[in-house]
């Protein structure tokens, strides 16, 4: 089945220095339900991805102030944020540095739009770990997590979780049945600035409980997210 829409709710950063090129990408994916944020530089990307975690990067290389290999480390030792690198540079090499570093797929221009949103799909589908269905939609006993649309639901009830709530949601998601340490989700969610402030991770998964908790009156996803004392979380399978 063909989903359209399938972005919905999902933010892409685009970090460009091109306007026409930057101007055309952020007028097809805002049309087709993405939540666009932009930057021209590296220095500007930077304050954007600090400002706020997007769900996937669009980051070309040849930027007027820093190389976009230099962001690809920054992300990537910060968060596991799919980065899709679009750029010019067409040599194996480069594609192979970038690849290396962190980056998680490579289009080289000039693409087609088609193309994009086939790797943007593929990657946010990823992103919430092996779990996801082709739909990029996570079934946990009577939860599910829809990652394109920033839904999630138990049975068919909403349930309204903030885009740093569903952030912290979805890294214990793509580790599922794996403790993610309190220091990992810090730097994913909040970034490396916020490494000793445990503290918003014990308030972000409690808040993320009571909201799970308000929509299963019969408390089947009591023990969803699992609390390891002085390490992290885990979510844990109904059936484990």
């Amino acid at each position: 089945m063909n989903h359209p829409t399938t972005g919905v709710g999902a933010t892409i950063l685009i970090v460009e220095d091109d306007p026409e090129t930057r101007g055309s990408m952020v007028k097809d994916l805002t049309a087709h339900g993405y939540h666009v944020d932009q930057a021209a530089t590296g220095v500007s990307a930077l304050r954007r991805w600090e400002l706020r975690r997007p769900d996937l990067v669009l980051l070309d290389l040849g930027l007027p102030d820093l190389d976009g290999t230099a962001l690809v480390r920054r992300m990537r030792h910060e968060a596991t944020t799919p980065i899709l690198i679009i750029s010019a540079r067409d040599q194996e090499k480069d594609k192979i540095d970038a690849l290396e570093m962190g980056a998680d797929d490579y289009v080289t221009k000039p693409f087609g739009m088609g193309e994009l949103h086939a790797r943007i799909r593929a990657l946010l589908r990823r992103a919430v770990g092996p779990a996801a269905d082709v739909e990029g939609i996570v079934r946990i006993g009577r939860l599910t997590v829809d990652a394109g649309r920033h839904q999630v639901l138990v049975d068919e009830r909403p349930v309204q979780l903030t885009p740093r709530e569903f952030e912290v949601l979805k890294v214990l998601l793509a580790h599922t049945g794996r403790v993610v340490t309190r220091g990992r989700l810090l730097r994913a969610v909040w970034g490396a600035a916020y490494g000793d402030e445990a503290h918003y991770v014990h308030v972000y998964v409690s808040q993320i409980r009571k909201k799970i908790a308000a929509a299963d009156p019969d408390g089947a996803l009591e023990h969803l997210i699992v609390a390891e004392p002085g390490v992290g979380y885990r979510i844990e399978m109904p059936d484990a």
